[in-house]
């Protein structure tokens, strides 16, 4: 049975920082218990005792280290080595909890640290959010490890693009470095002292969304390092709400930039045989929205997950004590617990999470490259604006997304003679250069998904996965030239690669492999693939494949309805004969063994509805509401279990609590369960026979019997407790 499986298959875990409450105690497979403190041991030995499979997890980036910082650890204060930025102010995490320069040091004292839990039990180790933010790299710690690395004085950022470019890749560095280093002496100690296989992950933030809030990370470098099992996504309501652009419109686009979130996530693992767990969060670090906004916001990050089936392990709730047991919006006098009917679903989502099964894609398989390398030229340096900035913003904007639409109108008017609006708007969080070669396709139902360049060098045959790539050079450079012949390569294979970019980038100028004899990497990669662009558009055969260039900032497909519309013509007209595999349409279908998963958008080719008719469970539903008919309008997303494709029996088709057997004995069916307290549970299961009474530990349960779908609907008050249900 689905719902019923073995803990260590480790599906569904979450994150707390304190002892468990009864609301939160739903007997998911793992807990990674946070924070080293006074009541570490306690924490993690009352999870064990409970029967959970007990996690650490700890920030590498910061947390509670003022020992290190004082000196307490090893007689020296360390708080040269908080990042810093060119204004000489410490990039804080907490009052007290500065992000840290990771030195060498430093990974000493977290790899001493840590091995209290070691001691304690624990069977894996997380180091979370590894970050160094683009605006630090001023701190004396960062400059004596540029002195040590490039063998040269360090230069600010802010003065060049290289500096700016060599400070990114140095900081990346730094945390892979320092991963390295822990995650090696924590494994020896764990094998030395106890004969123990210690595992090891990294959850972190996605590629894209440290992109967009201008974060450095090893993301792409972690497949790099032999010690490190794994990672979870931590993509979230409060990642993929961030503002993007569209038809030049700024707004939240939550579903789809989470969609792009998970798929450049799942590329990290790709391959690898590592673990990859996709996070939700139910409510969000803001504390100031509602209970429909955290409900509609989570239902996206879900269903953009399920889209990706390529992975099937999943962190059900980071923090759940603060979702079950704290009021919101904070501070205003509506404010209230979680909704009865909010608190069910998500149960229901957690447990119908852990049933979910590995599968492929279907379809044209399309790509947008990204890679590490976008994080290294977030922002611009001095040298690329005038010394008067205010003249090109324009009237004094409020914030940043209106600043952000002065730009891009004045973008659109052609008043930028000197590209200084163009790179205002390319640096600013939106991230226009991605999501402009991503959004007009995926808006119109094109699963595209983004793909990681520095994998070519990874894997052999990592391309293979592919039918279409679209590539740009203006928001991110190639590390190694290797990258450019692995992709002409794949054209010449028959392959589609579509290029855009006008070579105006000034990063171009950094010193690089191609400084020399090329002006660009581009013009290395049109090399290789033996073809010399002339003009704004052309169309080249490649021996089996073809390569399209379109010489222009790719930037300029989100200022305008229109010009996303030019794009996917262009698109089209390129990958000739295989257009008649793509459809486009507003919304996206995924079929996950007996799920359906689906999405309408909004922004589409059209507004009309979807609708799906047979014999189906709504997942969403409190009660796993049995329908004939789902019908999705824009911005409307479901999961749906297929009926027809249950064909055993007797099988749990949805539940509250977590269900540990299923038994039937002939004349009555037994489950044994156990679930969290204050909780409406429901668990719908489909019998061999009609039910006519149901029992709880020898009570009277409520029970509904339906016989279209041959199932009954079982609803009871949770008691967090094992318990038995008994069906006659």
């Amino acid at each position: 049975m689905a719902f019923i499986r073995d803990p260590k298959e480790e599906r569904t875990g979450y994150q707390i920082g304190d002892f468990t409450v009864d609301s939160v105690d739903n007997k998911c497979d793992f807990v990674m218990v946070y924070r080293i403190d006074p009541t570490t041991v306690d924490r993690i030995k009352w999870y064990i005792d409970h029967n959970y499979i007990v996690h650490s997890m700890v920030g590498i980036s910061w947390g509670r280290y003022l020992d290190y910082l004082e000196g307490e650890w090893d007689g020296r204060e360390h708080w040269d080595e908080a990042q810093t930025d060119r204004y000489g102010n410490q990039i804080l995490h907490n009052p007290k909890v500065p992000y840290m320069v990771p030195t060498i040091s430093f990974a000493n004292y977290l790899t001493e640290k840590l091995k209290i839990v070691i001691d304690a039990g624990v069977e894996a180790i997380h180091v979370e959010e590894p970050e160094f933010w683009d605006r630090a790299g001023y701190s004396e710690a960062f400059k004596r490890e540029y002195k040590m690395f490039y063998h040269e004085d360090w230069v600010a950022p802010h003065e060049s693009v290289d500096a700016k470019y060599k400070c990114s890749k140095l900081k990346a560095y730094l945390y892979a470095r320092t991963i390295d280093r822990v995650s090696v002496g924590l494994k020896e100690y764990a094998k030395l002292k106890y004969g123990r296989d210690l595992r090891f992950y990294v959850p972190t933030h996605s590629l894209i969304n440290y992109t967009m809030w201008k974060i450095v990370s090893p993301e792409g470098k972690l497949a790099d390092l032999n010690y490190v099992d794994g990672c979870i996504a931590q993509v979230w309501t409060g990642t993929s709400r961030t503002k993007n652009w569209f038809d030049g419109e700024l707004k939240e686009r939550t579903f789809e930039t989470a969609y792009l979130e998970y798929g450049v996530m799942q590329e990290l693992v790709k391959g690898t045989g590592r673990k990859m767990w996709f996070l939700h969060d139910p409510i969000e670090d803001n504390p100031n929205f509602d209970w429909n906004d955290y409900r509609t916001n989570y239902i996206c990050t879900v269903v953009a997950s399920l889209m990706h089936p390529k992975v099937n392990t999943y962190e059900i709730c980071p923090w759940p004590n603060r979702v079950f047991e704290v009021e919101y919006p904070q501070g205003s006098p509506n404010s209230e617990r979680i909704p009865s009917d909010y608190r069910t679903i998500l149960n229901n989502t957690f447990n119908t999470l852990g049933t979910l099964e590995l599968g492929e894609s279907s379809g044209l398989r399309i790509g947008v490259l990204t890679g590490d390398c976008q994080l290294y030229q977030r922002e611009y340096p001095d040298s690329c604006f005038s010394d008067e900035k205010e003249e090109f913003v324009g009237t004094v904007a409020t914030d940043d997304s209106t600043l952000e639409s002065q730009i891009k109108d004045r973008l659109f008017k052609g008043e930028d003679a000197n590209n200084e609006l163009r790179y205002k708007y390319a640096q600013s969080a939106a991230f226009p250069g991605f999501f402009s070669l991503a959004f007009p396709l995926f808006k119109y139902g094109v699963p595209v998904r983004p793909v990681l360049l520095d994998n070519v060098r990874r894997y052999t045959g990592y391309l293979n996965d592919y039918d279409v790539l679209i590539l740009s050079y203006e928001f991110m450079k190639p590390d190694y030239p290797d990258i450019n012949a692995a992709l002409a390569e794949w054209v010449k294979q028959g392959g589609t690669l579509i290029y855009v970019g006008d070579g105006q980038d000034p990063f171009n100028k950094i010193n690089s492999w191609w400084t020399g004899k090329y002006e660009t990497p581009s013009e290395h990669l049109f090399e290789m693939l033996g073809i010399e662009p002339k003009n704004e558009k052309e169309v080249f055969r490649c021996l089996k494949g073809t390569a399209a260039v379109w010489n222009t900032d790719p930037c300029v497909f989100s200022y305008s309805k229109e010009n996303a519309e030019s794009f996917r013509k262009f698109f089209l007209d390129v990958i000739g004969d295989k257009k008649n595999e793509v459809e486009f349409k507003n919304n996206i279908v995924v079929e996950r063994d007996r799920y359906i998963v689906a999405a309408v958008m909004d922004e589409s080719i059209n507004e009309d509805p979807l609708a799906f008719k047979g014999l189906f469970v709504d997942m969403f539903s409190p009660a796993f509401d049995v329908i004939e008919e789902k019908t999705l309008y824009p911005n409307d997303k479901c999961m749906l279990l297929d009926l027809s494709k249950v064909k055993e029996e007797l099988a749990v088709l949805g539940t509250s609590v977590r269900i540990f057997s299923l038994e039937n004995r002939g004349e009555s069916i037994a489950a044994d369960f156990y679930g969290a307290s204050d909780l409406k549970a429901n668990i719908r299961i489909k019998v061999p026979f009609e039910i006519t009474s149901a029992t709880i530990d020898g009570e009277k349960a409520e029970f509904k019997y339906d016989k279209k779908s041959k199932s009954v609907l079982v609803s009871f008050d949770s008691v967090p407790k094992d318990r038995q249900l008994i069906l006659k």
